[in-house]
């Protein structure tokens, strides 16, 4: 016999709250399901404009930063002013209504179909341009969208939500195609996951775990713990400044900012110069344990480090920083849990490996993504295309980012022709189901319509098609 297993007060309020949300959410959606491609696009178009906005991008950022406490302003507004705006041009031109590809040479076309609510985990770390960019890339598949924020960044979600509702209503179509979960809990977010269609995570291992746990078709991302490599061939100035730029954008929030560099020895001493003069400080020993002690308690990251200036990280570990230093230098040489520097931090700390050549480098690469990051993305400075591919094809990642900035690059920018979002998947390394940087296209359903070919396929004879296998097996 089963037991019974009662439900919490919480889940039962969580269970009615969600319920409701996803009543109107699934009305709001059927009432898209049909529309042609330029009402679908005069939407995103209006969803972004809603909050890119001149002086609206400046509000959001700026709230986003007093509610939060995480980034800083400048970063902030880039994500909310420009990545919006990159994101929504590198979509609008796609065809996601009706026949979206045709194999003439199979006869197949393929036809888009909504999936219905996308439930959607939006983290703290990234919450002024994550429903936004999640939002646009379910209402291009026809989908509605419900955001389940993090708790820390409720205010900001509701905000940006609100602002969208306001111009979808005005493009005529149902403002409950973007939904906001108010006062989220961890209940809420599990009842999300549980009713919705499918499940687009971003957030924490264990969010993202959860997600896959739900029951619900759900695509999460791995954890990120870039390996940044600069070998003898590179461009040290160009390299130094995209470094610092990716290490202190929006003060590491991203995962994708530069965890480990790692310089081959030719070029250690000279980039390392380099690292200091954009405002790298190089710690002692004494600072690095200080650093250590202050962020990893009981072997887990302190949150009160997470994206703060390199000056109160410097308080808080009791360090004396020197005016113009904006993140930290960790001289490093293992990895795994007795050497956490190896690890993600979410700060501007920064770990520094020295290889002996390009193998070593990748070897370097692979265990300490081994350790944490597998599958999420590593970069290489270098003009090298043997380097460069011998690192693309020895490396567990979906993204080897070249000559870029990692944490402005990976998920996309105008200098590079990766997909624009915030969602990246690991693939199998990560425990991700998609290599993807995600976008509308996963958040669709296809109808393959099959006809038959002019001409049948014949198979051929077995020596044809076995060749000297026969020989070879008997």
């Amino acid at each position: 016999m089963l037991e019974t297993v009662e439900k919490s007060e919480a889940q039962i309020e969580a269970e009615a709250e969600i319920s409701a949300l996803m009543e109107r959410s699934r009305a709001a959606q059927e009432q898209i399901e049909n529309y042609t491609q330029e009402q679908v696009d005069e939407l995103i178009r209006a969803m972004v404009w809603a909050v890119a906005r001149p002086h609206r991008s400046e509000k959001i950022a700026q709230f986003t930063v007093d509610e939060t406490q995480l980034g800083n302003y400048d970063g902030k507004y880039l994500k909310i002013h420009r990545k919006t705006r990159a994101t929504l041009m590198d979509i609008i031109d796609d065809k996601s209504v009706g026949i979206i590809e045709e194999d003439p040479e199979r006869n197949i076309v393929k036809i888009a179909k909504p999936m219905g609510v996308i439930g959607a985990l939006a983290p703290s770390t990234n919450p002024e341009a994550t429903p936004v960019i999640k939002a646009i890339h379910a209402v291009k598949g026809r989908n509605s969208i419900i955001v389940a924020p993090h708790p820390r960044a409720k205010l900001t979600n509701k905000m940006i939500c609100d602002y969208m509702r306001e111009a979808i209503t005005a493009m005529g179509a149902p403002a409950d195609l973007v939904l906001a979960i108010e006062t989220p809990t961890l209940e809420k977010t599990n009842e999300l996951m549980a009713q919705c269609d499918r499940v687009l995570a971003t957030g924490g291992g264990a969010m993202v775990t959860a997600a896959y746990s739900s029951g619900t078709p759900a695509l999460g991302v791995g954890v990120g713990n870039a390996v940044i490599t600069v070998d003898e061939t590179a461009d040290l100035e160009d390299a130094s400044e995209k470094i610092r730029m990716s290490k202190t954008l929006d003060l590491a929030a991203s995962c994708s900012s530069d965890n480990s560099v790692v310089l081959v020895d030719a070029v250690y001493d000279a980039m390392l110069d380099k690292l200091q003069h954009q405002g790298g400080y190089l710690v002692n020993a004494e600072e690095k344990q200080k650093l250590q002690n202050t962020i990893w308690h009981d072997g887990h990251l302190n949150t009160a480090i997470v994206a703060q200036p390199a000056e109160k990280i410097a308080s808080m570990a009791n360090i004396e920083l020197p005016e113009g230093k904006t993140f930290y230098i960790v001289p490093e040489t293992g990895w795994g849990a007795d050497h956490p520097f190896s690890g993600e931090k979410l700060s501007v700390v920064m770990a520094l490996y020295r290889a002996n050549d390009i193998d070593h480098a990748i070897e370097l690469t692979n265990n300490i993504q081994a350790y944490q990051g597998q599958g999420h993305s590593c970069g290489i400075y270098s003009n090298s295309d043997e380097n460069i591919m011998k690192m693309a094809n020895a490396t567990k990642t979906s993204r080897v980012m070249v000559n870029q900035p990692q944490a402005a690059s990976n998920s996309g920018n105008l200098w590079n022709g990766m997909r624009q979002t915030f969602s990246l998947g690991c693939g199998s390394w990560g425990g991700n189901g998609t290599n993807n940087n995600v976008s509308w296209r996963d958040l669709i359903n296809e109808t393959w319509v099959s006809k038959p070919l002019e001409v049948t396929k014949e198979l051929p004879s077995d020596e044809e098609l076995f060749g000297d296998v026969i020989e070879k097996l008997g």
